[in-house]
């Protein structure tokens, strides 16, 4: 899968559009908590205007649906970026509004132009193409280097390449790395090769189970998920979150495993409460025993213990999904602990992104990790065997 490269392009003296992912966690005063997604996509940017050209920069931040919502504008983001790149950037006060246009035709090169929220604009997930032809006006050239969306079928990740060919788009140096990155890591996996799979709900991780299930040696279950394959099993879940009508989907998953040989661990121990609150009674309990009105909230000890044991050989860890409630230090211990021994280990360690990468943040193991994939979504799509829409258009057509 070879994608169209950036240093291929004759930027010179040019304006190019750069799809970004700004999508940065936000505290309650509007600070970033976490500006990985900006610090990312500083190569692809420095490149350009390496190159003397104009870049005008455009993406999400949220979900304002539509409407402009003010704690959704880009500027802090413009704030941060300016300290990144040592730089003035300019925000535009709208995404393809009078203020845009102007300041995006008068843009002279070794600028930079930062659009407002690309979902103030209904049109922007509805992939509407007067919005994408809008976009697509304000430059020569059009670089995706947003992989946090590029699963979407949206205006500016996909439509947008309508109006570009071959010679005037390509993927950014963020976009290439993590899809190279996944490519070699599903098709020439250092072995023995683990897949560490949590989350609250089967139903999102199906298709990734299924597909993950040929290429790797063992799969680590954890999270709400697991409560699926507990009561196929048998067991008694108690008031844990299950999804019925996935019942049989558990059990082919668990004999699709058996029949390829392939290791699968379930939790043998959960840490239970009677509510979903961070003040509620909780206990470990086996996994066979959760008692009727309790729920299970993340995984036990001994589970940590035998999950760490089943980790210990293994050359090439994918982790997507906690372990349980994360966000609840009461029901973070089990997560916690796991992403410990995943950052101490020798082996190669990728963090699909979404909740498992705000997770190693939280704890501080982020440096320790061997890569961090900056889209939940899009890593687990491509997991899936997809060919993501964004990347499609991007793609070096053979012969």
């Amino acid at each position: 899968m070879e994608l169209l490269h950036l240093k291929s392009l004759d930027l010179k003296d040019k304006k190019v559009f750069i799809r970004c992912d700004f999508n940065v966690p936000m505290d309650e005063f509007g600070n970033i908590s976490d500006d990985r997604r900006i610090r990312s996509a500083v190569s692809t940017i420095n490149y350009c205007l390496d190159q003397d050209c104009a870049v005008i920069l455009a993406s999400h931040l949220g979900r304002p649906k539509g409407e402009v919502v003010e704690r959704y504008s880009l500027a802090p983001v413009a704030r941060r970026l300016q300290q990144l790149l040592k730089r003035h950037v300019e925000l535009a006060t709208d995404v393809v509004g009078v203020d845009a246009m102007k300041k995006a035709q008068e843009l002279p090169r070794h600028e930079v132009l930062l659009l407002e929220n690309l979902r103030y604009e209904s049109g922007e997930t509805q992939n509407d193409e007067e919005l994408s032809k809008k976009l697509a006006s304000m430059a020569e050239f059009y670089i995706n280097d947003a992989f946090g969306v590029s699963h979407r079928a949206h205006s500016s990740v996909e439509g947008i390449t309508k109006f570009f060919d071959d010679s005037h788009k390509a993927a950014g140096f963020l976009l290439e790395r993590e899809i190279k990155f996944f490519a070699k890591l599903i098709n020439e996996p250092v072995r023995p090769f683990a897949a560490i799979v949590g989350g609250s709900k089967v139903s999102g991780k199906l298709e990734a189970l299924v597909n993950l299930l040929p290429k790797v040696d063992k799969i680590f279950i954890g999270g709400g998920m697991a409560f699926t394959f507990l009561k196929q099993m048998g067991y008694n879940i108690g008031a844990s979150l299950v999804e019925d009508d996935l019942l049989e989907e558990a059990q082919k998953i668990m004999d699709e495993a058996k029949k390829l040989g392939v290791k699968f661990y379930l939790p043998v121990d959960v840490i239970v409460a009677e509510k979903f609150a961070s003040d509620a009674v909780s206990k470990i309990v086996t996994a066979q025993e959760i008692p009727d009105n309790w729920m299970g909230l993340d995984i036990g000890p001994a589970t940590v213990r035998l999950y760490r044991e089943g980790l210990n050989d293994v050359q090439t860890v994918l982790w997507n999904g906690p372990m349980g409630v994360y966000e609840m230090d009461k029901f973070a211990r089990g997560s916690s602990k796991i992403a410990h021994f995943v950052a101490d280990s020798y082996a190669t360690t990728v963090i699909g992104g979404g909740d498992t990468a705000d997770l190693v943040q939280r704890i501080g193991l982020d440096e320790e990790i061997s890569f961090i994939s900056t889209g939940g979504g899009a890593s687990l799509e491509l997991l899936e065997g997809k060919i993501l829409p964004g990347v499609a258009p991007l793609l070096i057509k053979e012969g």
